[in-house]
């Protein structure tokens, strides 16, 4: 729509007005190209070209935004290349990245939790399915086990509790009435085991359910093929 009004503007400023328009309104059929860059200077600091500036600037980013989430898209759970979703430093830890530790991520959901690229392909597929958020708790629960100060442990309990727990969270996880209401009971005096029940239940919901289909997915058997394409 922004293009058809651009060119309209345009084509109105290089054709000759109506006759009886007066010769002080008449604009020449061909502009010399100095005063068609004017115009066309002109033209953007009108609102309609305006507009039209930021639809291309905004196509341009869409275009490239596409590119870079493609493997992460709700339409397909393939990914063609593996580096796209791998932490710092991809190209190294692709090549770190055998066949054999990719293929150990089959032997249990406990063992592809313990190796960092095993949980960045996960969090990758379970974002193909909107449930990431089961994932972040989890780790957001190991880390906070590690934590060593009381009054640094009690602010972490509460921020936790508000972003996966409660009613309504941000990134509520899918828990049962009454562990989430235990585990609202323990933030009257937080400890290093207050979510142990709700992570224990998210922990059995991932085993369950998206760790098998995960495992079936095409996007891990795409990178147990580009693991051994490597060794070939």
């Amino acid at each position: 729509m922004y293009q058809e009004v651009a060119d309209s503007v345009t084509q109105g400023l290089t054709e000759p007005c109506p006759a009886g328009a007066g010769a002080s309104h008449t604009f020449p059929a061909a502009l010399p190209t100095a005063r068609q860059n004017s115009l066309t200077c002109s033209l953007s600091d009108h609102p309609v070209g305006k507009d039209l500036q930021a639809m291309r600037t905004g196509q341009r980013q869409n275009k490239g935004m596409r590119t870079r989430l493609g493997c992460l898209s709700h339409k397909s759970d393939s990914c063609s290349d593996f580096t796209a979703i791998l932490p710092d430093k991809p190209n190294r830890a692709l090549k770190r990245l055998s066949t054999e530790e990719a293929t150990r991520w089959a032997d249990s959901f406990d063992v592809l939790l313990s190796h960092k690229y095993g949980v960045a392909a996960f969090r990758a597929f379970l974002k193909t399915e909107f449930s990431e958020e089961n994932l972040e708790f989890w780790l957001a629960c190991e880390e906070f086990k590690k934590t060593r100060s009381t009054a640094k442990l009690v602010s972490k309990a509460h921020r936790i509790f508000e972003e996966f727990v409660d009613v309504q969270a941000p990134r509520e996880v899918n828990i049962d009435f009454q562990t989430r209401e235990a585990t609202r009971k323990n933030m009257q005096e937080p400890s290093l085991t207050c979510f142990d029940q709700a992570q224990g239940k998210v922990h059995s919901l991932m085993e369950k359910d998206s760790y098998p289909r995960f495992l079936r997915s095409k996007m891990y058997l795409d990178l147990l093929s580009q693991s051994q394409r490597r060794l070939s």
